[in-house]
């Protein structure tokens, strides 16, 4: 389950608030705290929001 955070930061990425670089670093950043799923699902949505 993702916490508030996490989601708030997501849903900034998705509106491109961040360039890919830092939407990655932050990613990478608190990428421990996640579970495998949670980071395959969270690294999806980064890059469908930065490819399309």
């Amino acid at each position: 389950m993702l916490t508030r955070e996490v989601r708030e930061w997501l849903e900034k990425v998705q509106r491109r608030q961040y360039s890919y670089e830092d939407a990655m670093y932050e990613f990478m950043r608190f990428s421990s705290f996640l579970t495998r799923e949670e980071m395959k699902m969270i690294k999806r949505k980064i890059e469908e929001s930065y490819n399309s």
